[in-house]
C-alpha cells in the first residue's frame, strides 16, 4: 500500500506543500516541507527536510502558473524518490459553505459546488481550486481530498451563526461561517497535552497571522468565532480591515464614488496594519520601526484583539485559558504582552520571562486564567484526514 501523502495549499502566487510518510503503525511523519513563491514572476523554490528544517534547496526558478509550479515540485520529489507513489493528495480549501462540514474526496460535483463559493472568499477559494485542477491534470488517477477551514465551526450554535438580517437572507446562506478551522482543529487535538483536563473547559484560541481570528471552544468544539460570512470580518489583520461599521461601506460607495472592486481592494489589500501604519503589513517590521504610526497600528491590533477575546468569553460564560498560535501568535512576544495587558481584569497575569521565551505557558502559576503559546500545524490535520479517507477499509 502507498504510504505517502502530498499536502497542498495553493495561494494567489504561491504553492505550499508537504510530504507525509506513514510508518508501520500508520503514524504520519512529515518528510519534506516546501514552497514555490512568486508564481508568474521570478519564482523561488524552497524545500526543507523535516522535522529539523535543514535546507535542501533554495533557488530562483520560473513558473508561469500553478500547474508549472506543481510540475516542478513533482519532478523534484520524483527525482529524489523515483519509487515513491502517493496514496492521495490533501488540499486546504478555505470555504466549504453550509454543505461541506467534513473532508471529502473531490469529484466534478464537489468542484462545481466549491466554485459557487468563490464570491465568499475571493482571495483564497479560486487559488485553492486552481491547485486541485492543476494536480488533476498532472495526476488524474491520484485521489484528492479537500479539507475545509469552515468545517470546524459547524458546531456554532444557531444564535452565533445568525446576522440581524431578514430571515430569508439567512436561509439563502448569508450567515456566519468562520474560518481558520484547520488550525483550530489542530489546537483542539493537542490542548490536552498542554492543559490536561482543563482542555475541556472554556478556551479562547487566537490565531494571529497574516489573517487573524479568534475561536471560543468548549470541550474542544467551536461555539463562537470572530470571522463570519467572509474572512474579512473580526479583528484587524495584516492588510484586511476586520469589522467595520456597514455605514462606512455605504459612505465610500455613495460619497467617495468607489466601485465594488475598488472597495474590495481597499478592504482586502490596503487596510489593517498596513493601512493604519502606512509602512508595512509585517508585524516584525512594525516592531522594529520608531514611527509613531507603526506603534499606533500595533496598539490598535492589540486593543481590538483583546476586546474580541473578552467578547468570546461571553459565549463561554468566562474563560479558563487563552491560547496564542500562528505566525504572530507564536513569535511576537510584545504583541502577546500588549493583548494580555488589556485582559488583566479577567485575572490573566503574564509571566514576562516565559513570554519572551515563547512559552509554552506564558502566564504566572497563580493566574486564574492561563495563557499559552501552542504551535499550529494545519498540514498535519489535512494529512490525517486524507489518510483516513483513503484507507481501503473506509472505501
Amino acid at each position: 500500500m502507498d504510504t505517502s501523502l502530498l499536502i497542498l495549499n495553493a495561494g494567489s502566487s504561491s504553492l505550499k506543500f508537504a510530504v507525509y510518510q506513514a510508518n508501520a503503525t500508520d503514524d504520519l511523519q512529515v518528510a519534506y516541507r516546501g514552497a514555490f513563491e512568486e508564481i508568474g514572476r521570478n519564482g523561488r523554490f524552497q524545500v526543507f527536510r523535516a522535522p529539523d528544517a535543514d535546507g535542501l534547496i533554495d533557488q530562483a526558478i520560473g513558473a508561469a502558473n500553478h500547474e508549472q509550479a506543481l510540475q516542478q515540485v513533482l519532478d523534484w520529489l520524483e527525482t529524489r524518490h523515483p519509487d515513491r507513489a502517493f496514496r492521495a493528495a490533501g488540499h486546504r480549501v478555505v470555504h466549504g459553505g453550509s454543505d461541506y462540514i467534513h473532508p471529502v474526496q473531490v469529484d466534478t460535483t464537489v468542484m462545481a459546488d466549491l466554485e459557487k463559493l468563490i464570491p465568499l472568499s475571493p482571495l483564497h477559494q479560486p487559488h485553492n481550486l486552481a491547485g486541485i485542477r492543476a494536480l488533476g491534470r498532472l495526476r488524474p488517477d491520484l485521489p484528492q481530498i479537500a479539507c475545509f477551514d469552515t468545517a470546524f465551526h459547524h458546531t456554532l450554535p444557531p444564535i452565533a451563526r445568525r446576522f440581524a438580517l431578514p430571515r430569508e437572507l439567512g436561509e439563502r446562506g448569508i450567515r456566519r461561517y468562520g474560518f481558520h478551522g484547520l488550525s483550530y482543529e489542530h489546537i483542539a487535538s493537542v490542548l490536552p497535552d498542554y492543559l490536561g483536563a482543563a482542555a475541556e473547559g472554556r478556551v479562547v484560541v487566537a490565531h494571529l497571522g497574516n489573517g487573524a481570528s479568534l475561536c471560543a471552544m468548549r470541550q474542544g468544539r467551536s461555539v463562537e468565532t470572530s470571522m463570519s460570512f467572509t474572512p474579512l470580518d473580526g479583528i484587524p489583520m495584516a492588510s484586511r480591515s476586520g469589522a467595520l461599521d456597514p455605514g462606512v461601506l455605504l459612505y465610500l460607495l455613495r460619497e467617495e464614488g468607489m466601485s465594488p472592486d475598488q472597495l474590495e481592494d481597499l478592504l482586502q489589500h490596503r487596510a489593517g496594519l498596513l493601512g493604519v501604519s502606512g509602512i508595512s503589513s509585517d508585524v516584525r517590521e512594525l516592531l522594529e520601526s520608531d514611527d509613531p504610526h507603526a506603534t499606533e497600528a500595533l496598539d490598535l491590533f492589540a486593543y481590538r484583539t483583546a476586546q474580541a477575546i473578552a467578547g468570546h468569553a461571553v459565549a463561554l460564560g468566562g474563560i479558563d485559558a487563552l491560547v496564542f498560535t500562528a505566525g504572530i501568535g507564536e513569535h511576537a512576544a510584545p504583541v502577546r504582552a500588549a493583548i494580555c495587558h488589556h485582559l488583566t481584569w479577567l485575572g490573566l497575569t503574564l509571566d514576562m520571562a516565559a513570554n519572551q521565551h515563547h512559552g509554552p505557558r506564558i502566564s504566572q502559576a497563580v493566574s486564574p486564567v492561563s495563557a499559552w503559546v501552542i504551535p499550529t500545524d494545519e498540514e498535519r490535520v489535512i494529512a490525517r484526514h486524507a489518510w483516513a479517507l483513503t484507507d481501503p477499509a473506509s472505501l
